[in-house]
């Protein structure tokens, strides 16, 4: 096979994604919030998903009013560095703040020195990101076949004290809290609706989030989608 042919084949890698399932209480079901991607996108048009998106140079180095929890870094740093475990939770709140408006995250008392441009508008709106209440529950990384890959770890967290304004920015159109039942009958990606079906098993009787010991994996090896634990 020539050289150009043998490359033109060659799978493209993986670039690390972050995703932020946020759920809250209302009128007694347990809500999480969606949006509808654009239709003109490459990755995913016209379906229902959670906010998120790649991670930044920038992600791994911003300040936060609060870290991970151990457990989490512990979980996340099997596959990536501790600086790159962080950066990927920071992406997931960043992402979040960009396509819906919403922030999780504590007041902040003073603008961080040497701010990037992509978290100074976070900054500007008063708060710092907040990392203690994520938990690490998925990571799926997309077949080789595919044009576009990631290598995305999910978070979830309560979403029952953001600051902010629910409003998209053209990435996801009609934001809204939706019930986990009827969000499971929205057209989703597989990977997501996989997600979806698994949250009433994190949750307690209360609707708190329970800390999950082993992170399921969808990756394919030699051609067979496999499901691992980390």
């Amino acid at each position: 096979m020539p050289e150009k042919q043998a490359k033109a084949k060659r799978a493209a890698r993986p670039r690390d994604a972050a995703t932020l399932v946020l759920l809250r209480q209302l009128r007694g079901k347990t809500n999480v919030l969606m949006g509808l991607r654009h239709g003109k996108h490459k990755f995913m048009p016209d379906q229902w998903v959670f906010p998120g998106g790649r991670v930044d140079r920038a992600d791994g180095y911003a300040a936060s009013a609060s870290e991970l929890r151990v457990h989490v870094s512990n979980s996340l740093a099997r596959t990536s560095s501790a600086h790159r475990a962080r950066a990927l939770a920071m992406a997931a709140v960043r992402e979040t703040f960009e396509e819906t408006g919403l922030i999780l995250g504590q007041p902040l008392d003073n603008m961080p020195e040497n701010a990037s441009p992509t978290w100074r508008p976070f900054y500007e709106a008063g708060f710092a990101p907040s990392l203690g209440g994520l938990e690490y529950v998925y990571r799926a990384v997309t077949p080789p076949f595919r044009p576009i890959r990631f290598n995305a770890r999910f978070f979830v967290a309560d979403g029952s004290n953001l600051h902010g304004k629910l409003q998209g920015d053209g990435e996801l159109l009609d934001l809204k809290w939706v019930p986990i039942p009827k969000a499971i009958e929205l057209q989703t990606p597989p990977i997501q609706q996989i997600v979806l079906e698994a949250l009433p098993g994190l949750l307690d009787k209360n609707g708190k989030i329970r800390r999950r010991r082993k992170v399921p994996v969808r990756i394919m090896r030699h051609g067979t989608r496999r499901l691992e634990y980390e």
